[in-house]
């Protein structure tokens, strides 16, 4: 596959896993936005959409296969991926980040009360939505797709699209409220923990809803 500028950010983080590494420097969105050019991505940006060209083919000659290539795997076993590594991951992160989240906003409230009671609404309001999403995924739509009737969900597909927009505009929202998870000169250990794993969840989420937005998706409603 050639990179070009005119080439979809999705379809190049399918076809090149390694490639979401030079995405996450620029916070170039390749999940909820992966339609779009490179090159169009760039520019609204303000950035060298050359330059991350470059980035992208060094990585991709001097870097590790970070994935599978989930774009010609079977469907059973894409879905088995993203519920084993990413639903049963979120079921044990969602309840630890919310325990440390509650636990800054007891102790340290008082530092910044405004922006930690919104961390914390936002962060719910995330939870809340994402626990509800992957049921429906787990129960109705992915049962479908491993049926052989993903052609007839579009429905559901679409469904699930729109709450990943959302869980985008609030992770968006969350990296304001944390000034980009850089924790305060004074802040203790649990608060920088907290920071690094909402993070973490970020990243995690962005490769969760590009593999299924971008790759099974499109593949089962073929």
């Amino acid at each position: 596959m050639t990179i070009t500028l005119e080439t979809p950010v999705g379809e190049i983080a399918s076809q090149h896993p390694i490639a979401t590494r030079v995405f996450a420097r620029h916070r170039i969105d390749f999940c909820c936005g992966g339609g779009k050019p490179l090159g169009v991505v760039c520019q609204t940006k303000g950035i060298d959409g050359t330059a991350v060209v470059a980035e992208i083919e060094l990585e991709l000659s001097t870097g590790p296969d970070l994935d599978a290539q989930w774009d010609t795997a079977p469907l059973d076993d894409l879905i088995d991926h993203i519920v084993s590594t990413f639903h049963r991951g979120l079921d044990e992160e969602l309840p630890r980040l919310e325990t440390m989240l509650r636990k800054v906003n007891k102790v340290h409230g008082d530092k910044d009360p405004e922006r930690l009671a919104e961390l914390l609404e936002v962060f719910l309001e995330l939870k809340s939505e994402l626990i509800d999403h992957m049921m429906k995924e787990e129960q109705i739509l992915f049962p479908m797709i491993q049926s052989g009737e993903g052609h007839a969900a579009s429905g559901p597909v679409s469904a699930m699209e729109h709450e990943h927009d959302s869980a985008g505009n609030s992770l968006r929202r969350i990296r304001t409220l944390t000034d980009d998870f850089t924790p305060r000169p004074d802040a203790c250990n649990t608060w920088r923990a907290l920071w690094g794993g909402l993070e973490q969840l970020e990243v995690d989420l962005h490769q969760h809803i590009h593999l299924e937005n971008n790759i099974l998706f499109p593949r089962a409603l073929a």
